[in-house]
Order: structure tokens, then sequence, then C-alpha cells
């Protein structure tokens, strides 16, 4: 017959069964006692946590990455876009993070979703476009600063998406094409001033020895006899024809 000693021993063997935890490398408990908390974090490994005396909280250490849903964002001029984000960011003290803020994760997220709105709203729509990494690099200060209490840590911030309305791409479409003919234009001018430059150039070389110009005509008569499909009208000059001219002797008396 089970005796009251044994019915003791066993639910006490229970309860320390009951009482052993085992946390993660990448988790910390933090244990309150009587409502009041521990000085140190628990963890990681083999813990007693002895209910209903102690109440833990688990907070994982590792990189959380929390997308930061689109928010509907006006620009310094006036333009309606709408932008979405990811922040990625750690807990490196896991007791500020459960004393200092309900519930961090939620925290986090408004913050950044406020910070978002806020921080885009004062820029212009071509420096929001052209300019990702220096507003990335501040949107990741102003948040680390408000979360830096909380005993968080953003890794980094990067903006996902930037939608812009309908008039405004076709807008930047009709810029970007502008600016195209813009540069095709000058490219095409300094390439004519170029040439003519070396044009003037050589007419000067040229004009020194008539013999170059002759030359220059036949190698253009060689280019155009390579088509084959040109009829060529060849100018004799008149000092060849000299060679063959019969000039009258005078008479003498």
């Amino acid at each position: 017959m089970i005796t009251y000693p044994i019915i003791v021993l066993g639910f006490f063997i229970l309860y320390l069964l009951n009482s052993i935890k085992i946390l993660r490398e990448y988790e910390r408990g933090v244990i309150f006692r009587l409502g009041r908390l521990l000085p140190k974090a628990k963890g990681p490994g083999l813990i007693l946590v002895f209910s209903p005396v102690d109440r833990i909280v688990k907070i994982s250490l590792r990189i959380i990455a929390m997308e930061i849903p689109p928010q509907d964002v006006i620009t310094k001029d006036n333009v309606t876009v709408k932008v979405s984000a990811v922040l990625y960011f750690r807990v490196i003290d896991p007791i500020k993070c459960v004393i200092e803020v309900q519930d961090y994760l939620y925290a986090t997220s408004q913050l950044s979703q406020t910070t978002l709105r806020s921080a885009l709203g004062q820029v212009d729509l071509d420096e929001l476009l052209s300019q990702r990494e220096k507003l990335n690099a501040r949107l990741q200060e102003i948040i680390s600063k408000h979360t830096d209490p909380w005993g968080i840590k953003v890794q980094l911030v990067e903006m996902k998406h930037v939608d812009l309305p309908e008039n405004m791409i076709r807008a930047i479409a009709k810029q970007a094409e502008a600016e195209r003919e813009r540069r095709a234009k000058v490219i095409h001018a300094e390439g004519e001033f170029q040439a003519a430059d070396k044009l003037t150039k050589a007419a000067d070389i040229i004009s020194t020895n008539p013999q170059a110009l002759q030359l220059r005509f036949l190698g253009t008569l060689t280019e155009i006899a390579a088509e084959k499909n040109s009829t060529i009208v060849f100018p004799l000059p008149m000092e060849f024809l000299k060679a063959f001219s019969f000039e009258k002797k005078p008479e003498n008396k």
C-alpha cells in the first residue's frame, strides 16, 4: 500500500521535472520571482523555473526581419507615393526589451511605419528615387535612436518598393526621354565640332601640297568604284594634255 511520504516524494519529483527548462543557444530567459525581476537573464542551456513563484519570458536574440507595410507618403514637392520597406533588428538586452516596452515587436513595427512616413515626407521625389542609400541610413539612425532604450539594435533598413501614380510615371518617362534627346544633340554637336576641327587641319595640310589633293581625289574615286553601281566622270588635268599638244613653229624669214 502506497504511503503518504511516497506520494509527497512523487509530487516533489514531478514538480522538479516540471521546473526544468531548456533554452536554446539563441534564447534567453527573463525571470520574475514573486513579481520582482532577477538581475540577470538566464540561459542558454538548462535552467530551473519554480512555478508559480517564478515566471519566465523567453526572448530570442536572433536577427528579426520585419516587413513594413506600404505607407502613403506625401513628399516635399506634394507627390503622393506608396513606400514599403524591410527592417532588420535584434535584441541585445533581453531585460530592457521586457521591462521598458510592453510588446517590443509591435512597438518596433509602429515606430518604423511612423518614421517611414515622417522622414520620407521631408524629401523631394527625385531624392527619394535617386538617393535610397542615404535615406536608408537616415531611417536606420532615427529608428535606432528610439529603440536603443528598449535594448533593441537596428541592423539595417531597406526600402523595397516605391509605387508611383500613373500620371507621375508618364511624366518621369517624358522627362527621361527629353534628357536622352538632349544628350544625343549635345553629342552630335560635339562630333560636328571635332569633325570640323579635323577637316580644317586636313585642309591646311593639303593646301601646302597640291599632289596631296590629287591623291585624295583618287582615293575617293577608288571608294566609289568599289560599289560598282555608279558612273564616274573622270576629269583629266590640263597639264596632262599639254604633253600631246602640237604647237606651230614660227617660220624663219
